[in-house]
């Protein structure tokens, strides 16, 4: 009798040392999967029951590589206990060329795990792993590839959609307090007449509707916001391209109570509707 099929996810990152498996495993933990390097094909089966019962496991990454040594042996009857589990993984396996590395271990100068000459290991450990890559999902060959090409790879095999892959961080600040260090885009919005000016809205913030009416009927608003959003837009492909998982928008106006927190709050808002992953804060409202 087959097992019903568990919600969670796994996949096996193994492949060729020096082909990339902490730069996969990295990716994965960009896209939300918690991810555990090393773990001892041993112990696959019992955190399989972890995965299957516990929601804080629902997708997972787990890396082995030729570090096992004996253990690697018993790594096809772990993958048969995942599926006797009825969980859904996959195996992806990294590879490369045997001149990239060659190359990418003398750049490094890092010891090769089966501690012999590096060419000679590179060629034992293609024999040992044969089995696994031929049980692989997917192999992928990182020789020419760049970061984020093969975030652009591992993402296509998770089938996730590509505004999934960015987090979006957008903070309203008062220049009065300093731009926020961890921006990567920053916008100015003083253009906009301060609300701070009048008596009605002084003490009111962005979030308040009396302000953020004033700040729609404002000349150039309506323009302004339709074209940011548009540029945003169309800027995240190019990053997610070059495989940037995080990217904070910082909007300034003077004090951070009015302009740049409806601006944030009408920014985050659009970026959403498009699908994309966005977070608000509002660093100086309170000041």
């Amino acid at each position: 009798m087959r097992s019903k099929k568990a919600d969670g996810k796994v996949f096996i990152i193994t492949g060729m040392s020096g082909a990339g498996k902490s730069q996969a495993l990295k990716c994965f933990e960009d896209l939300g999967f918690y991810c555990i390097d090393n773990l001892p094909v041993a112990l696959i089966p019992a955190f399989s029951e972890l995965v299957k019962t516990h929601r804080h496991f629902k997708h997972v990454a787990l890396g082995i590589d030729i570090r096992e040594g004996r253990f690697l042996k018993g790594f096809v009857r772990s993958l048969d206990s995942l599926g006797r589990l009825g969980l859904d993984y996959k195996v992806i396996f990294m590879d490369a060329s045997d001149p990239v590395i060659l190359q990418r271990f003398s750049e490094t100068r890092h010891r090769h795990p089966l501690g012999k000459n590096i060419s000679q290991a590179v060629k034992e450990e293609r024999r040992i792993l044969s089995e696994l890559k031929e049980r692989a999902n997917k192999v992928i060959d990182t020789s020419t590839l760049t970061l984020g090409e093969l975030k652009e790879i591992l993402a296509g095999a998770l089938e996730l959609r590509r505004s999934t892959e960015m987090k979006l961080t957008v903070i309203s600040f008062g220049y009065k307090y300093g731009i926020p260090l961890d921006a990567d885009l920053v916008m100015d919005v003083r253009f906009l007449p301060n609300p701070n000016y009048i008596p009605r809205l002084k003490h009111k913030t962005g979030l308040n509707k009396p302000v953020a009416a004033y700040i729609r009927s404002r000349p150039g608003f309506r323009r302004f916001i339709t074209d940011y959003t548009g540029q945003i837009k169309n800027l995240l492909p190019l990053y997610i391209k070059e495989g940037k998982s995080y990217l904070t928008i910082a909007i300034g106006c003077t004090g951070g109570h009015h302009r740049s927190v409806f601006i944030t709050r009408q920014l985050a808002q659009n970026l959403s509707r498009f699908g994309f992953s966005v977070s608000e804060y509002h660093r100086d409202i309170r000041k």
